[in-house]
């Protein structure tokens, strides 16, 4: 059981939260963590590299000397790898680098990811009353009275999407916003401070808790 205080628009201790995960033990947290995050990152390549042989490089079909009498190395085409212009030798072709792990194991590396921020999580009161109107100086103001440094990467989750609080956010190029069912390894560990609302913070629970 994890208690958090949660604070208000204002920055002042407002009351307290729980949360409970199920996390992998210590001795395996590395390796199940780093599985799962390698895994969001392979997945996230396009795999659509691709260079030609010279068999796909346009023209080289005559032969661009005589074999003999020239003084000049034998040539049998202008595409070969060693002219410039000509095909690549063992270059990227289109693939698949997708990595697939198990449900569970992404899961309880989310979890175990979550509980360990902890320390850097700051947990707010629903503020969308505060921001009828998107105002970016507004957030910014919030954000520093919730004890964030100016130039800190922060990771503000909310229970779902709320149209002010977006376009208050967008121009925020130390914050990124995230829904409570849609977060991922990447954000949680890329993030300096983690700020989630109470909803957000039950929906985290609702949605990864078991």
């Amino acid at each position: 059981m994890v208690n958090c205080v949660v604070r208000d628009w204002h920055g002042n201790e407002a009351g307290e939260a729980t949360f409970e995960l199920q996390v992998v033990n210590e001795a395996n947290a590395a390796h199940i963590v780093h599985r799962a995050l390698r895994r969001q990152l392979v997945n996230a390549r396009q795999g659509t590299a691709s260079t030609k042989t010279r068999a796909e490089v346009r023209g080289g079909g005559r032969k661009p000397w005589r074999q003999k009498g020239t003084g000049r190395a034998r040539a049998g085409s202008n595409r070969s790898p060693l002219w410039r212009g000509g095909g690549v030798i063992f270059g990227p072709k289109p693939r698949e680098f997708s990595v697939k792990i198990n449900r569970k194991e992404r899961r309880l590396a989310f979890r175990t990811v979550f509980q360990s921020r902890t320390s850097d999580l700051i947990v707010v009161e629903e503020f969308i009353e505060q921001l009828p109107r998107p105002k970016t100086k507004a957030l910014v103001e919030a954000v520093s009275r919730w004890g964030v440094a100016a130039q800190a990467k922060v990771l503000l989750i909310l229970d779902q999407k709320q149209e002010s609080v977006y376009l208050s956010a967008r121009n925020i190029s130390t914050l990124k916003l995230a829904l409570a069912d849609n977060l991922n390894i990447y954000d949680l560990l890329a993030a300096d401070k983690i700020i989630a609302t109470t909803s957000a913070l039950a929906k985290v629970q609702e949605v990864y808790g078991d």
